[in-house]
C-alpha cells in the first residue's frame, strides 16, 4: 500500500506540473485582457502602466515561472478584475458548487440504483421498460432547456419553488451552506435536480446492465441453491459485485459535476465556481481562469485516488500492489 501510494503521489506531481504548463500557456495566448479592462479612450501611457501593473509586459516564460513559484507557496495570482487572490475568490464560491454537485450525486445514487435494480430484475415488465424508456430522456434533453422548463413550471406557473439564487445560508465550520436552512433547500431543489438528471440515467442504466450480466453467473446460482433469500442474493451478492463500475462512474461524475456545472449555475443564477469562471472568461481574468482549472485538475486527481482506495473495500480481490 505504501509503495502504491508513493507511486501515485509522484504521478500526481508530474500531472500537476504538466497541466500548469498546458493551462498557463493555453490561457495566456488567448486574447488581450487590456482591451477589455482599459477604456478605449485611454492613451498609450495609461495602457503601458496597466500592462506593467498586471505583469503582462514580461516574457511568457517569466510569467509562468513567477506563477509556478507562487503556486508552490499557495499563491495562484491576483485577479485582474477584483484585485484579490484568485484562490480566495474560488474558495468563496466553492461551497455553493460543492453542495450543489454533491446533492446531485446523492440524488443520482438514491434514485438511479433502486430503479436500475428493478429494471434489471424485471426487464420484461411494463415498469421496467418504462424506466429504461424514460432514462433516455436524461441523456437526450439539454440541461439548459430542462432548467428553463423547471423554472417555467415550478417557479412561474405553480409558484412552488424560487427560481434563482442561493437563498438563506447558515454557518457550519466557518462556511456558509444552503442545505442547513429551509429556504436554502428550496432554492437547491431545481438546480440540483437539473444537474442530477443525466447522472440518474447513467447510474440507472449501468446498474441495470450489471444486474443482467451477474444474474446468470455461477455464484448467484450457488447462492440460490443454498437457500439464501432472493433479497439477500440481490442486495448482498449481486449489488456488491456491480458496485465497482458504479463507484468509478460516480466518482468521476463528482468531478465532472463540479467542473461543468456552468450551465446549471448560469440558468439558476447560482453563485458558484461555474458562474465565476464564465464571468472571468468574459473579461479575460487570466489568474482566476488558471487557478480554477488547476483546482479542477487537483480535484480529479484526489477523486481518482479515493476511488482506487474504495476498490479494495468493495472487492478484496482487487489489490493495489503485488504481495512481493
Amino acid at each position: 500500500m505504501t509503495t502504491w501510494m508513493l507511486r501515485r503521489l509522484i504521478q500526481a506531481v508530474f500531472v500537476m506540473l504538466a497541466m500548469t504548463v498546458i493551462v498557463f500557456i493555453g490561457v495566456n495566448v488567448i486574447g488581450d485582457p487590456i482591451e477589455i479592462l482599459i477604456s478605449p479612450e485611454a492613451d498609450q501611457a495609461e495602457r503601458a502602466r496597466a500592462v506593467a501593473a498586471l505583469g503582462l509586459d514580461k516574457p511568457l516564460w517569466e510569467q509562468y515561472w513567477k506563477f509556478l513559484l507562487g503556486a508552490l507557496q499557495g499563491d495562484l495570482g491576483r485577479s485582474f478584475v477584483f484585485n484579490e487572490p484568485a484562490l480566495k475568490l474560488i474558495a468563496q464560491r466553492m461551497p455553493a458548487t460543492l453542495e450543489l454537485a454533491l446533492t446531485a450525486v446523492l440524488m443520482s445514487v438514491v434514485i438511479g440504483i433502486p430503479l436500475g435494480l428493478y429494471a434489471g430484475l424485471k426487464p420484461s415488465s411494463l415498469a421496467g421498460r418504462t424506466i429504461m424508456g424514460v432514462s433516455i430522456l436524461g441523456f437526450s434533453l439539454p440541461s439548459f432547456w430542462v432548467g428553463l422548463m423547471l423554472i417555467m413550471v415550478f417557479a412561474v406557473q405553480l409558484g412552488w419553488l424560487p427560481s434563482t439564487g442561493r437563498g438563506q445560508t447558515a454557518e457550519l465550520f466557518g462556511v456558509q451552506w444552503s442545505f442547513l436552512t429551509a429556504n436554502g433547500l428550496a432554492h437547491m431543489v431545481m438546480p440540483a435536480t437539473n444537474l442530477a438528471l443525466g447522472n440518474i440515467a447513467l447510474v440507472l442504466r449501468l446498474t441495470r446492465a450489471g444486474v443482467r450480466e451477474n444474474l446468470p453467473m455461477d455464484y448467484v446460482k450457488f447462492a440460490r441453491a443454498k437457500g439464501i433469500s432472493p433479497s439477500r442474493v440481490v442486495f448482498v451478492h449481486v449489488l456488491k459485485n456491480i458496485m465497482i463500475p458504479i463507484v468509478t462512474v460516480v466518482g468521476l461524475e463528482i468531478g465532472g459535476l463540479i467542473a461543468f456545472a456552468v450551465v446549471t449555475e448560469s440558468v439558476f443564477a447560482w453563485p458558484g465556481m461555474g458562474k465565476l469562471i464564465i464571468d472571468s472568461i468574459n473579461v479575460l481574468d487570466r489568474p482566476v481562469i488558471v487557478a480554477y482549472l488547476m483546482m479542477i485538475v487537483l480535484l480529479f486527481i484526489v477523486i481518482n485516488l479515493i476511488v482506487d482506495l474504495l476498490y479494495t473495500v468493495l472487492d478484496p480481490r482487487v489489490r493495489l500492489e503485488n504481495k512481493e
